[in-house]
């Protein structure tokens, strides 16, 4: 069970282990390229692992859409804990620029959850809890605007994410207009 208390329980010993983290990456590319009905066979294939192997560690296809989805939002919480030295402004936009990321890559996976659930509502709190320290740290140094809650910030990164861009520089315009929108002015 990963730092959050939520449910993605890796194997004890390390080759069961390895290939438990083989099949979540192979399925996060499987599901970022095919969507949520992206081939299982595909998943174990990529993972060098036998689909008996995937149905051991994931018996219904949603176990492994939860625990690709819990595993990234892990992953953007950890990154929150390790930019505490920067410049809270720096490290609050390397953080929001992370988070579009992870959002626009998760769209899919997103839309094979139940988002009433209670691992997606821990999810959200998880990602609560690594955002707003370093929105509030930016407010702080008076460099983000008091008036702005992380919710705000959460949903303006979501709308962001499920926007379809024509290029990774329209995406960067965008996020930079964002940023502009929550950086307290002089």
């Amino acid at each position: 069970m990963g730092s959050s208390g939520m449910s993605v329980r890796r194997p004890q010993r390390a080759s069961s282990r390895q290939k438990f983290d083989a099949l979540i990456a192979a399925a996060r590319d499987v599901f970022a390229e095919a969507g949520v009905n992206g081939s299982l066979e595909e998943i174990a294939r990529r993972a060098g692992v036998g689909i008996g192997t995937l149905y051991r560690n994931f018996p219904a296809r949603q176990a492994l859409l939860e625990a690709v989805y819990v595993d990234e939002v892990e992953a953007l919480a950890e990154v929150a804990d390790e930019l505490g030295d920067l410049d809270p402004w720096d490290a609050l936009a390397i953080w929001l620029r992370q988070f579009v990321e992870y959002a626009t890559t998760k769209r899919a996976v997103v839309e094979g959850l139940n988002l009433d659930s209670p691992m997606f509502g821990a999810c959200i709190a998880l990602i609560h809890r690594a955002g707003e320290p370093l929105l509030k740290a930016a407010q702080d140094a008076g460099k983000a605007r008091s008036d702005v809650g992380f919710e705000d910030v959460r949903l303006l990164i979501n709308g962001i994410a499920s926007s379809n861009f024509a290029d990774d520089a329209q995406r960067e315009r965008v996020i930079g207009m964002a940023l502009d929108g929550i950086r307290a002015r002089s």
